[in-house]
């Protein structure tokens, strides 16, 4: 476990709450990928939100917040293969930011419990955090 300072924990938190309030339950990530290793071992994927027309790259708050760095080729440094890393790096940001879950967003809500047979989209909490955003490729 890494341990940090008082002031790298303070700069996270910040970090988390600017996130939280860009990145409500329910809002699309997307993701691009930058490089690939040659092992195939390890990819840089940038992330990214769309603000009033806007494009915002978002990779350096999200790597912080997971506890990964940025590749020098750009976007997050992300090791491992055999599955959407893409993705990954979402379902990750989203728990780091909904921990103890998220409040139902209704029809559209991205929870897997909706998709794992709870079909009620009435207020109530989903407590898994790691699917309140929702991740898209570019």
């Amino acid at each position: 476990m890494v341990k940090y300072s008082k002031a790298k924990i303070a700069e996270i938190e910040k970090t988390k709450g600017k996130l939280r309030a860009l990145l409500p339950p329910g809002s699309i990530i997307y993701t691009t990928l930058n490089h690939i290793s040659r092992s195939g071992m390890q990819r840089a994927i940038s992330t990214y939100i769309i603000i009033d027309n806007d494009i915002r790259d978002i990779s350096y708050d999200v790597a912080e917040l997971i506890g990964n760095t940025i590749h020098n080729k750009g976007g997050i440094k992300i090791d491992g293969c055999g599955m959407d890393m893409g993705f990954a790096i979402v379902h990750q940001l989203s728990y780091a930011l909904y921990p103890g879950g998220f409040e139902c967003t209704g029809p559209n809500c991205p929870s897997n419990d909706h998709f794992n047979g709870d079909r009620d989209y009435t207020p109530h909490h989903h407590n898994s955090g790691g699917y309140a955003l929702i991740h898209r490729w570019l």
